[in-house]
């Protein structure tokens, strides 16, 4: 319940009007059945004028409320959506990297659609909850007015129902729980139908393998557990249901005359309990969205406490480019195989104006040294210096600003981050060196395109990372997919052109052929840094 209750906070004072709304109608919706009653038994001789005047105003103000607790509520579940999504995706884009890879991107999609889409529903049933609620309580106020020993025996009832209720809540929870894990996996499995697409277009047996196999039977998981934890509420509102029944012909058959009770009172008792049984049906099927809202907000919590940010960072202009060095640095990290590898030590001093080339084999820690450099991953031991001073995790925003990097799996942006009067000059000039002219063009800060090959869209992201015009810039397997005539365009004129602007230029590559262009070669193996010979042309 303090999961909620952390919910509620959020919107306190807009809260308690709709609470206060939903209450009052539901008391006069059970006002209006003591009203209705009153009349079937008052004598003839009474008159009807003030009473009905009495019922219209009642019924206006029981619907008036219902309307005022309604909206404000969906209001409220809309605005508590968009706040939490704000806030999750600010922790998003502020966390470490690391800790972004654990959360993985399947469970922080589906806390920020169907999580909260969750939230939302609950706040839409809320009403119902409150109206529902008020109704019981009224009747129940009215029963024990007519007879309080039928009210003791109707308080019993109450008490033998919630007991079945919480039977099958906890077994209830628990199947929505894991099936809302399950739809994480189900996710991603979504997003590999999407991702491997043209890969299962040929071959048709790992595709059906796949739809029909894991797939299949995760989406049936999914579907038997959410339907046992909503048919465990479905049979408790059913037990409550068949409960009130009985007792009513338990009071109507077999206790009418050692109750004593009146013609007015029995016929009130009957009137309260049939007019229960819809809002105790609409209670107990509106409560699985409170344990859903439950679930739902622990999730979100959970994800937001893994999600945390970096150390505040220091604002100030970054110092001009001098020096990197690696001090003693070493990095652990589990490979591909689930065995742990540790990078380093590295120690290394980079200079600006250099052409570095970085190689070894497949699994030799080339990308992670590579993020290492860019202040990506932290390292386990040792020290990253910046003009001969450590980088501490306060100056990680300023460090990482004297980098324009291509990773190998690159995220291609559509638009540039900062427009000037020669950025469309230049960008034109990019295009036609890159020779992406013919594809693509560019106006108002975006390129018209970029749906393109993946060796054109590697170009357009060095073209996006040239604009930045940083000091050092990073290169991670760039040429491996441009055919060999771009090849030579890429080591022969665009390294050769950043190098003569004075930038410092570190490119991950296996193409030995080129390898005499390097200032130097730090060649990898095993994560530890061995000589290298520099190549020469064949």
């Amino acid at each position: 319940m303090s999961v909620l209750m952390m919910l509620f906070r959020m919107v306190h004072g807009w809260l308690l009007l709709a609470v206060v709304a939903g209450v009052v109608s539901g008391l006069c919706n059970a006002s209006l059945l003591a009203m209705i009653n009153h009349g079937l038994t008052q004598s003839n001789e009474a008159s009807w004028l003030s009473p009905g005047g009495d019922f219209a105003l009642l019924t206006l103000l029981m619907l008036a409320t219902r309307v005022v607790s309604q909206t404000t509520f969906m209001a409220l579940g809309q605005k508590v959506k968009a706040r939490l999504r704000s806030e999750l995706v600010q922790d998003v884009s502020e966390t470490r990297w690391l800790l972004l890879e654990k959360a993985g991107m399947a469970r922080t999609l589906s806390v920020l659609t169907q999580d909260l889409d969750t939230l939302v529903v609950f706040f839409v049933n809320l009403p119902n909850l409150l109206i529902f609620g008020a109704v019981i309580v009224g009747c129940l106020v009215y029963l024990g007015s007519l007879s309080l020993s039928v009210l003791a025996l109707a308080l019993a009832v109450i008490v033998c129902g919630s007991l079945g209720y919480r039977a099958a809540h906890g077994p209830a929870m628990r199947l929505l729980r894991r099936s809302r894990q399950r739809e994480d996996t189900l996710i991603q499995q979504c997003k590999k139908l999407f991702d491997g697409a043209r890969e299962f277009r040929l071959n048709a047996v790992r595709r059906r393998q796949f739809v029909s196999g894991e797939l299949a039977q995760n989406i049936d998981a999914v579907r038997r557990e959410r339907t046992r934890g909503y048919v465990l509420y479905g049979l408790a509102s059913s037990w409550g249901s068949a409960l009130f029944f009985a007792f009513i012909g338990l009071v109507l058959f077999s206790l009418r005359d050692g109750l004593a009770l009146d013609e007015r009172a029995l016929t009130g008792y009957i009137m309260v309990f049939l007019y229960m049984i819809v809002p105790v049906e609409g209670l107990l099927s509106a409560l699985p969205t409170l344990a859903g809202a439950r679930v739902a907000m622990q999730r979100v919590q959970s994800l937001r406490a893994q999600l945390r940010p970096e150390v505040p960072q220091r604002h100030f202009t970054p110092p001009p480019f001098a020096s990197l060095a690696l001090d003693n640095v070493r990095y652990q990290y589990q490979n591909e195989e689930g065995e742990h590898f540790t990078l380093g030590p590295l120690n290394m001093h980079i200079a600006p104006g250099e052409l570095i080339f970085i190689v070894g084999g497949n699994g030799s820690g080339k990308t992670t040294l590579a993020n290492l450099l860019v202040g990506i991953y932290p390292p386990d031991n040792g020290a990253i210096l910046l003009n001969g001073e450590p980088v501490s995790d306060d100056l990680l925003e300023i460090y990482r600003r004297h980098f324009s990097v291509v990773f190998n799996d690159f995220f291609l942006f559509d638009d540039v981050a900062f427009v000037t009067e020669r950025t469309q000059k230049q960008v034109e000039h990019l295009l036609r060196l890159l020779k992406l002219s013919h594809k693509v063009s560019f106006a108002h800060g975006r390129f018209s395109t970029i749906a393109l090959s993946q060796g054109q869209r590697k170009r357009l992201a060095l073209l996006q990372a040239w604009l930045e015009e940083r000091p050092v810039y990073l290169f991670d397997e760039w040429a491996a997919d441009q055919d060999p005539e771009f090849k030579a365009v890429f080591y022969l004129e665009l390294l050769p052109m950043l190098k003569a602007e004075g930038k410092t230029v570190i490119a991950i590559t296996h193409d030995d052929r080129y390898f005499y262009l390097a200032d130097r070669i730090i060649k990898l193996e095993s994560g530890q840094v061995v000589p290298s010979t520099r190549g020469v042309p064949s």
